[in-house]
């Protein structure tokens, strides 16, 4: 069985976070990752604080293993949840879009691991000064909003960098990706695309449906020219903001306007003429649904396997 030291630093059993996808990761969803052995987190997105802390109790109801919650820092309500989390006294909190260290003192005063995704060994610098107990090195073959280098460039690059613990995120969906990202010096791994399949998961059926159906040239990123690139699924409204963006006549008032809901309309609504279905690179590694018991058993026995057998790729 792989563990490594995140686990002891965490309470979890395998090196594994699930991705804090907004109108996702629930606390249906989270607590079963918990209860499966990884760690489970609620996405607290653009969402009001009420909320957050109801799903937060909600998963304390279904599961007694840590679990954390995602921060997105460009949300209006992000200094209310950054309160409720401190008093809910989660396990962890990640954060993204945005510089988390006005918290970080406040939360590790409640006894939260903060583990932020980071873009850069420059952020990861920042956050560890900050108090960061681990990062998370994203790279842009993930879903959702990304950066510019890939997890394969900028995982090593942030080890190098900082003391602290480093996960891998970004084009990992199977035990193969587990293994190099261990191999790459990471600590563990975080998956969103994965568990965008998850039978817990629940999101929209067309969703899931999509994700299973594509290929691994199947996602476009849209945004860059309003300087938040965004990594989703090929479908006619990505298609239509791709074309958009380049087009001189539009503004970027328009195009803000017409991302606005996007992926509400896709994960709550399935509407692919509106919404915006964000995923990885990874999704033409998804060819079915599972529990996420099945998904975190089939993955490490998978990269234990690998990592076991690594002898006979080289001599």
């Amino acid at each position: 069985m792989i563990t490594s030291r995140l686990c002891e630093l965490i309470g979890i059993d395998y090196p594994v976070f699930q991705g804090g996808m907004a109108w996702i990761a629930d606390a249906g969803l989270a607590a079963a990752v918990s209860n499966a052995g990884g760690l489970g987190i609620i996405a607290a997105g653009n969402a009001p604080a009420d909320y957050v802390r109801d799903q937060i109790r909600k998963a304390k109801s279904n599961t007694n293993k840590p679990f954390g919650v995602n921060i997105m820092l460009m949300s209006p309500f992000a200094e209310e949840v950054a309160r409720v989390v401190a008093e809910e006294k989660v396990a962890v909190v990640t954060t993204g879009a945005g510089n988390p260290s006005g918290f970080m003192s406040a939360w590790n005063e409640a006894g939260i691991q903060v583990i932020p995704v980071v873009p850069s060994t420059g952020i990861a610098k920042m956050v560890e000064r900050a108090g960061a107990a681990a990062v998370i090195a994203e790279g842009g073959e993930s879903g959702g909003h990304i950066g510019e280098l890939t997890t394969m460039a900028l995982v090593p690059q942030v080890v190098d960098a900082v003391r602290i613990p480093v996960m891998a995120a970004g084009g990992i969906g199977d035990g193969r990706g587990v293994a190099a990202a261990l191999m790459l010096g990471a600590v563990g791994v975080q998956l969103g695309t994965r568990f965008l399949v998850a039978k817990e998961c629940n999101v929209h059926p067309n969703y899931k449906n999509k994700v299973i159906k594509a290929k691994d040239i199947d996602t476009i990123t849209t945004g860059k020219r309003l300087g938040h690139p965004v990594r989703s699924l090929k479908t006619a409204f990505s298609r239509e903001f791709f074309s958009k963006e380049y087009d001189s006549r539009v503004t970027n008032e328009e195009l803000e306007a017409m991302g606005a809901g996007a992926l509400r309309w896709a994960a709550v609504n399935g509407d692919e003429k509106k919404g915006c279905f964000m995923a990885g690179q990874i999704a033409g590694l998804v060819k079915k649904e599972q529990t996420v018991h099945e998904i975190i058993q089939e993955i490490f026995s998978q990269a234990e396997e690998i990592l076991k057998g690594a002898g006979k790729w080289v001599k």
